[in-house]
């Protein structure tokens, strides 16, 4: 089994929801197996730290989690049209691996979630796509050869899976969202695996 990463912050629930989909998505492809994990918050507060381990969910990545996957899968909520920061922390903290060349060459996706239907979706698959840049990673969308790309009205964007959360933050995803965010850790998996062979 090849191990794809599927590397997320989740404030609410909404992205967790995707990345268990997209999981599912890569896990549908015989010989590619899911590996979640996630980030922990950060805090103003200098002398603030989070636990070692999660209270639940993912444990948090590891500089061994970039090493062993073939290919990855990014997802955050938006922030004004960016990552969050605790996402955002975590790759200004990836410079060994940059000088390393750790990630040079596997393929990558990203998704998020918003409050609302223009809330800053595409921007912020944006933004995710270019610390995977910097690292040689070969970043993809999702084609519109999907057809719920062509008729979704919640989320779903070329440049990856999306949820609209609306403004109470509703992390159930809808039968679009839910099949996008599937297709795209299936099509992850497949180019991940044709890369990694010999």
């Amino acid at each position: 089994m090849h191990d794809i990463l599927v590397l997320y912050y989740s404030h609410r629930g909404s992205v967790r929801a995707l990345a268990e989909r997209i999981a599912r998505g890569i896990e549908s492809v015989p010989g590619a197996h899911a590996r979640l994990r996630t980030v922990p918050r950060v805090s103003a507060v200098c002398e603030a730290a989070e636990n070692a381990v999660p209270d639940s969910g993912p444990p948090y990545v590891e500089p061994a989690d970039l090493d062993e996957c073939i290919g990855l899968a990014l997802g955050s909520p938006v922030r004004f049209g960016n990552m969050a920061a605790p996402m955002k922390y975590f790759w200004d903290g990836t410079i060994a691996a940059w000088q390393n060349g750790t990630l040079v060459g596997k393929p990558a996706c990203a998704f998020t979630s918003s409050g609302s239907q223009h809330g800053g979706n595409e921007s912020t698959l944006l933004s995710m796509a270019l610390p995977l840049i910097h690292h040689g990673m070969l970043v993809m969308g999702l084609p519109f050869t999907e057809p719920d790309l062509g008729h979704t009205r919640d989320g779903g964007t070329p440049y990856g899976a999306s949820h609209v959360a609306g403004a109470n933050g509703n992390p159930v995803l809808s039968e679009d969202e839910s099949r996008l965010a599937f297709a795209q850790g299936k099509r992850l998996a497949n180019i991940a695996l044709k890369l990694s062979r010999p």
